[in-house]
């Protein structure tokens, strides 16, 4: 005999805390969006918390976000752990505020148990329903390879020709089918700790002979020294701009000192750390160029390689390798537990792919951006 589960879309409301009565819809949308997670990567490295995903659903500085999760109608909230395990799909909707309003980013999960009955679908259409009705006219989302499939028929390749995704990928073809067209190819890199202490020391000695006296480090944590805090905002407005978009519509973002502060205020409560390494221009007293790590709460062995940038007048002293063996012997004096370091790089941006690839980073996937307007 075969049984069907019906369900409803729901928004998820914001608990107070995660042990209030209503926080089981968003451990119920954190649960799919982990095993969606598991099922892509084959790990949760790349995960978030509850606590990370209800501190996302609080803040609204610079991005406004939505949750929608597909219920389930004979969810019985009173038993917790029964409610959290009748939530079957959930579809995250994030509505920059201060800049790019123009868009809307969605990422729709389902438990594979339950796919191919139209809840992604629904939750689909429940999103642009949202990013509709908040004015918005172009929505984006990613698609995620384990393995860049070789070049053929089997692969649709990025308008910027670096980089390909597989047209067997069930995303990938429900993406197509409702008129998504691929913008860009990211590729995923893992570097795995240690690194040979030998091949950082002459990779940092070479960089720093090219950069010369007239640069100077400095490395700090989730809050920006003072001294910095308008600088870096610079540093993160013109990332914005200086990272190569291929045909995505991302526009140029506004940073200030305020606005950095209160995504550390916002990282704080979600429980990630930062760990920034930046070099200062000594002649003229300004920020030349800066990398970060994101450091999660969920595990102590994985962290994200976040933004690297060299200011393009600062470009030909290897700044970019400067400052990112520098955080990486910051990071094994700080978190020695961790073993795995993930990253993405567009697949056009050569220079900072050859940077990772000297320091031991291996392709570990791709990523495809996928753009529709409304």
């Amino acid at each position: 005999m075969t049984t069907t589960t019906t369900w409803t879309v729901r928004e998820v409301p914001v608990p107070t805390t995660l042990d209030a009565p209503d926080a089981w819809l968003l451990l119920g949308a954190n649960r799919v969006r982990t095993a969606g997670t598991v099922d892509v990567w084959g790990s949760a490295d790349l995960a978030d918390s509850p606590r990370a995903e209800l501190a996302e659903l609080r803040d609204a500085d610079a991005e406004r976000t939505v949750r929608l999760v597909a219920v389930a109608d004979d969810a019985d909230d009173g038993d917790r752990g029964r409610a959290v395990a009748s939530v079957l799909g959930e579809a995250t909707v994030g509505l920059p505020v201060r800049d790019n309003r123009h868009s809307a980013f969605v990422l729709v999960n389902v438990l594979p148990e339950h796919r191919r009955r139209g809840i992604g679908t629904a939750l689909l259409d429940a999103a642009a329903a949202v990013a509709r009705a908040d004015g918005r006219t172009l929505l984006m989302t990613h698609t995620s390879d384990r393995v860049e499939p070789p070049a053929g028929p089997g692969a649709l390749e990025a308008p910027t020709g670096a980089g390909r995704v597989s047209l067997q990928n069930p995303a990938v073809v429900w993406l197509r089918r409702a008129g998504w067209r691929l913008a860009q190819v990211d590729r995923r890199s893992q570097l795995d700790l240690p690194v040979d202490p030998a091949l950082l020391r002459r990779h940092a000695d070479g960089a720093a002979a090219a950069a010369g006296a007239d640069y100077r480090l400095h490395t700090w944590g989730t809050d920006v020294p003072e001294q910095w805090l308008e600088e870096y905002a610079g540093l993160l407005a013109q990332m914005s701009t200086d990272a190569p978009l291929g045909e995505v519509d991302w526009r140029p973002e506004v940073w200030d000192g305020e606005r950095v502060r209160a995504q550390e205020r916002m990282l704080h409560d979600a429980g990630y750390e930062l760990l920034v390494t930046a070099a200062e221009h000594v002649p003229t007293g300004r920020l030349a160029a800066f990398t970060n790590f994101w450091m999660p709460s969920h595990t102590d062995e994985y962290v994200h390689q976040g933004d690297t940038l060299v200011v393009a007048a600062h470009r030909g002293h290897r700044l970019g390798m400067l400052v990112k063996t520098a955080n990486l012997a910051a990071l094994a004096r700080q978190r020695p537990s961790v073993h795995r370091v993930g990253t993405w790089n567009a697949q056009e941006n050569r220079w900072m792919l050859a940077i990772n690839v000297a320091l031991g980073f291996r392709p570990a996937g791709v990523s495809g951006t996928w753009q529709r307007p409304l």
